[in-house]
This record gives structure tokens, sequence and C-alpha cells, in this order.
């Protein structure tokens, strides 16, 4: 995937009517996109659908971390995002990317947070469209309205309570000389009030409706980041809300309910209930393989913190012609996995070239990742660490040729145990792993969580220099679950001891540690 430039964007192009727009062999196509309030899970399969076949990709910062993830590699990834009270960029920026790419006969996918239509200005990119002449479809999201409160335990309509729902914008624009909102006519409403965007508008909104006839008693909810990891809400009443949202230190993306179903959240929330209740746990893996993790901690009602540190980086290489001129294949790791196979297809062929070969795995996480292509693994060993893997190998007398696919500067356990058998070896480096930063507030919110994961050594290390150091993680009393041995070892090298250990070495394991050990912290 390539990065946009906006300058690059607009170079050879021409204004007509205000916007930047440039000669092209004809109309493309532009197809606007909502990708739903944040849960992955929430996309719907024609949003995945047309994200993969973009030429060109706008997309807004409210979006699956994940989203972007089935775009083809060379499409162009252009952040036009907006973020309140952050940096902007302009709307008629946006418009003029969008025209630009689509006159250049390429399919634009726009993609926004919850649905385009709903506060999304997903209108006036179609009426933009409409009046160039190009071709646009819409693909509707779910809603933030609806999804948040939803996640919240609360049903925006239910019988006896709220007939009718209204959503409701809570950050007009400044620049108007008037409001939209009929307040007098909104406090009469008789259902449920959604207001999306509304954090720093609280005290004006509830005012509003009190003196518009609500009860200042009447129920209300706040949903911040809702169906997010670390979604959180607060509950209060028309006359203490804002004060409770301002002492809990609610910012945006949230959605504020307003109505006599806002207290069924305190009833009827889901999210959050298990054996890791009230347990907040860090997950560092890097964001392609995260949600895994963080599903499985949240199905068991751990607030999770996403905080990658880490991030594979392809690297450019080839798969040897002729794979079944060796007698062994070794795959350390999932990424691993994915790239060799992606090179694989990419040079004609599949797994089929792997007859004859014996493969080894380090452990279970990439023995599935490598199921998943059809291959069940030869050799697994006992316990998920490169030690384990050599001794399996080297007990081997009918090797003499070996592949091992493995990250860039990786550890030469299982080499040197081969080297020692005499066998000739070859080594692919398809990715490496570097360093991610955290920002302010995922660092804050990591550092004040109850656990932190680590699912490799070299997750460990970059998680540590992004939160300020194991001086800064000690003092902030953040207990460390660690998935091995080698990991482990990371975490004592840094002057760390991890409070748990895997049994297991994989993420299962792992969730099963912490599971135990929130456990026994309740029985004591």
């Amino acid at each position: 995937m390539t990065p946009g430039s906006h300058d690059d964007a607009g170079r050879g192009a021409h204004a007509v009517r205000g916007v930047m727009t440039a000669s092209a062999p004809g109309p493309g196509r532009v197809i606007l996109v909502g990708a739903g309030p944040g849960d992955p899970g929430l996309m719907t399969a024609r949003a995945l659908e047309a994200i993969a076949q973009a030429d060109v990709i706008l997309y807004d910062k409210l979006i699956p971390s994940t989203a972007l993830e089935g775009a083809r590699a060379d499409a162009e990834l252009i952040d036009v995002g907006k973020v309140g009270g952050g940096k902007q960029v302009p709307q008629e920026e946006t418009h003029r990317l969008l025209l630009l790419h689509a006159q250049e006969g390429k399919l634009v996918v726009r993609v926004k947070g919850g649905d385009p239509f709903v506060f999304g200005r997903g209108g006036e990119e179609a009426l933009l469209c409409r009046e160039h002449g190009i071709a646009f479809e819409v693909v509707p999201g779910v809603t933030a309205g609806i999804a948040g409160p939803a996640y919240a335990g609360i049903p925006v309509t239910q019988r006896g309570m709220a007939a009718a729902v209204a959503f409701v914008t809570g950050h007009e624009d400044p620049a108007k000389p008037e409001t939209m909102i009929d307040w007098p006519a909104l406090a009469a409403f008789p259902g449920t009030l959604v207001f999306y965007m509304g954090v720093r508008a609280l005290p004006r909104i509830a005012e509003s409706l009190v003196a518009g006839g609500r009860p200042d008693s009447e129920p209300v909810a706040i949903v911040e980041r809702g169906t997010l990891p670390d979604q959180r809400s607060v509950h209060g009443t028309l006359s203490t809300i804002a004060a409770l949202a301002d002492a809990a230190q609610i910012k945006p993306p949230s959605v504020t309910i307003v109505g006599p179903v806002a207290a069924l959240g305190e009833e009827l929330a889901w999210l959050g209930r298990g054996p890791l209740e009230g347990v907040s746990v860090v997950v560092t893996r890097p964001k392609a393989q995260a949600s895994g993790l963080a599903r499985s901690l949240r199905d068991l009602g751990a607030r999770v913190v996403e905080a990658a540190t880490i991030v594979p980086q392809p690297l450019e290489f080839s798969v040897p012609d002729q794979l079944n001129g060796y007698d062994l294949l070794v795959l350390s790791s999932p990424n691993g996995v994915a790239r060799f196979f992606a090179e694989l297809k990419r040079s004609g062929r599949d797994a089929r070239a792997l007859a004859g070969v014996e493969v080894a795995v380090i452990g279970p996480g990439t023995a599935d990742a490598l199921r998943a292509h059809g291959v069940e693994p030869d050799l697994i060993p006992r316990r998920a660490v490169g030690e384990s893997l050599a001794e399996l190998v080297a007990a081997r007398d009918d090797v003499r040729t070996a592949l091992i696919v493995r990250a860039r500067g990786g550890r030469d356990i299982v080499r040197n145990a081969l080297d020692a058998q005499g066998v000739q070896v070859d080594v692919v480096e398809p990715y490496v792993t570097v360093a991610e930063p955290l920002d302010a507030r995922t660092r804050a919110a990591a550092l004040g969580a109850d656990w932190a994961t680590f699912t490799s050594a070299s997750s460990a290390r970059f998680f540590l220099e992004a939160a300020g150091g194991p001086e800064a993680v000690r003092e902030s009393g953040l207990r460390l679950a660690s998935i091995g041995p080698i990991t482990t070892e990371a975490l004592r090298s840094q002057g760390l001891e991890p409070d748990v250990e895997a049994a297991e070495h994989t993420p299962g394991g792992l969730v099963d540690a912490l599971v135990a050990a929130a456990a026994t912290t309740r029985a004591g």
C-alpha cells in the first residue's frame, strides 16, 4: 500500500467551479462506504469487498483499525480524517481528491466511520459525484447512535418506554448564523434522543432540554468509543451528566443518550461480563494479529487497551524455484507463513510446491496459520520456543538441506542446530519487526491498566521503550503476563519480572493464565 500525498495528488489538475479536477481518460467510479462504529466485526461484507477493489481509498480516522488490511498492495491510501478538536482536513480538500481521482478513471472508495449518510457528509459527496457525472454507490454502515448504545446495553427504542428515536448532531458548525435545532420541539419529542459529537456541548444540551420541559431527573448515558475495546459508559441525569462526564474525562468520539431507556444500560450491560470482569488488559501484539487476542479477552469480560508497539514490515524476498529440493522447511511465525505463501502465489505456485518437503513450525499459532493454507505441519515442538524446535530437528538424521523462513534479525537457535548436523541451510527473511510509537492517550491508558500481555520478546522490548522505560512501567503498577520463556527473558533483561507466564506458549495459554490470576486475586 502506498500512502498518498495531498500535494502530489493535485499535480496536473485544473480548477472547475472551485474544485480541482484533472484531465483524464474518463470518469471513474466512487463508492461511499460506511465502515461502522469501530468494531471490525461490524463491517459489512460489501464494505470489505469495495475496499479490496479500490484503486484509491480516502479514509477517515474513526474507522476500524483493521479496515484497510484487505486493500490491494498497490492501492493509494489517503488520510482525510477529522478528529474533534484536532487537526482537520477541509471537506473541500476531500472533494478535490475524490473528484481528481475519479476523473482519472479510477475506482475511488471513500471510507467513513459509521454510516456515510448519518452525520457523515456522504450526501455532499454524492451530490458532487452527480454534479460531475460520476457514477457512485453507497454502502451503508452500522451507525454509532445505535451500535454504541447497544454495546452498552441500551435499546434506543423499548416497548412502553420509547416508541421513537431522534438522532441529533451535538456539534453544529459554529460559523452558521443560527442553530438548525428546534430545542423546544426536541425537548417535547416523545422518545429517545441520541446526540452525536456532543461531549463539549453537554452543559448546553442539558440546559436547553430542561428549559424546554424535560425533567432534570431524566436518565442520560454517555458511551465513549462505543464498540471499541476501551469503550466506557457514564450514567447520570440531565442535571448531573455534564459534571459526571467532566469528572470521568470523557472524550470524543462519544454518543449521548437521553430518555428513560438510558437507565437500562445499568441493568442490561453485557460487554465486560465474565471471569475477567473489571480487569483491564493491554494487548501489545501487532494490529493485524491483535484482534483475535483482544476478542478472546473481551469475551471473558476484560476491558482491552490495544497498544501495538510492534509492526511487521514486509521485505523484498523470493521463494527458491525448486522447493522440493529441500528436505525440511522451517516456519517460525504466522507472519512468516503469510508472507511465504503470498510470494508463492505471486510466483504462480501453491501448496503443491511443497510436495515431498517436511514442514516444521515453532508453535501452535504458526501451525494454525499453515493449516489455513491446506498444509499440515510434520514437526511441532512440545514447547513453542526455538530451543525445543532445535532439539526436534537435531534428532533427525535424514535431513540434508533445509530452508528457514524467519524475521530479519531472528534467533539462530534452529539454524545452529542444523549447521551442527552438517545440514545445508538457506534462510529467507520476508519481514522485519520494527517499533511503533504510542500516542499520549494510548500510553496513559496502557500504564493505567491492570495487566500488559506480551506475545514475543520484541513486543516486550518495544512496549517498554514506548511506555517510557522499565521504571515507568514499574511505577505504574502494571502487572506483566508473558507468553513464554523467551519473552520472559526479554522482560528480565530490562529488570522486570513477569507476574505470570503462560503454561501453554500460545495466545490462548496467555488468556488462561490471566483468568487463573484473576480467580486467585478474587479468592484472596
